[in-house]
């Protein structure tokens, strides 16, 4: 009789290391924190499992007694991250309110370590700690009569607005040449207005003339936020 495959599980539910071989020298904890040591430095290019194995003084070989491949390894980097986002903030039972205070926390810890948004992008890319932020942000909305997944969806949209803001902010290599890039598309978008043919752009952006001292980052991400989950949690 033919066996059946066994079920795919996440590094989560596998043991710590395999079964053979000697002790285990490091946990899987240290693996992560060599990892993003790595990738705060020299961005995600820079996590091998060759690159951890030095930087954990072990040969690469014996790292695949903890996780199988690189992708568990951005799996544990992830979560070790997702650890920094404060949860022990007392809900004050606003939904909007909460949300929007835990997107902005989201959002420093993205700042902290752009690398993040390089990592390919999972719908269920979570462990332990990010089971926990999921739970957190659920519970924030239980006042709000929504099925779960709706509830549900919009921690997912939420996510990808914090990481559409996180990119905008991050620091970028060549700066100076992004200026001019930036200075360039404005005075493209304020010709194109001019011209006449698109009445509407001309009266949005004479309502928010460009002569306007730049807005705080963060003020505008808090009030695009809010404008989101008004409409969503409605």
């Amino acid at each position: 009789m033919e066996r059946e495959p066994a079920p795919a599980v996440t590094v989560w539910e596998r043991p710590d290391r395999g079964a053979r071989g000697p002790a285990a020298l490091h946990s899987r904890a240290e693996l992560a924190a060599a990892a993003v040591e790595l990738a705060d430095r020299g961005g995600l290019p820079a996590v091998s499992m060759r690159a951890v194995a030095r930087a954990l003084g072990t040969g690469q070989a014996s790292l695949y007694r903890y996780v199988p491949g690189r992708e568990d390894l951005l799996d544990l980097m992830v979560d070790a991250v997702t650890g920094e986002i404060a949860l022990d903030v007392p809900l004050g039972g606003d939904p909007v309110d909460d949300l929007t205070a835990l997107a902005s926390r989201t959002k420093d810890v993205q700042l902290r370590h752009p690398w993040l948004l390089d990592v390919p992008p999972e719908p269920l890319r979570l462990g332990p700690r990010g089971l926990d932020f999921l739970e957190y942000a659920l519970r924030a909305m239980s006042p709000v009569r929504l099925p779960g997944g709706a509830k549900m969806e919009i921690v997912a949209l939420l996510s990808a607005l914090v990481a559409q803001f996180a990119r905008t902010e991050a620091p970028r290599t060549g700066s100076s040449a992004h200026g001019d890039r930036h200075a360039a598309q404005a005075g493209y978008l304020g010709r194109a207005a001019a011209r006449g043919d698109r009445p509407h752009l001309a009266s949005a952006l004479a309502q928010s003339p460009g002569s306007a001292p730049a807005e705080d980052p963060r003020v505008m991400f808090e009030r695009t936020v809010r404008r989101v989950l008004a409409g969503l949690l409605r």
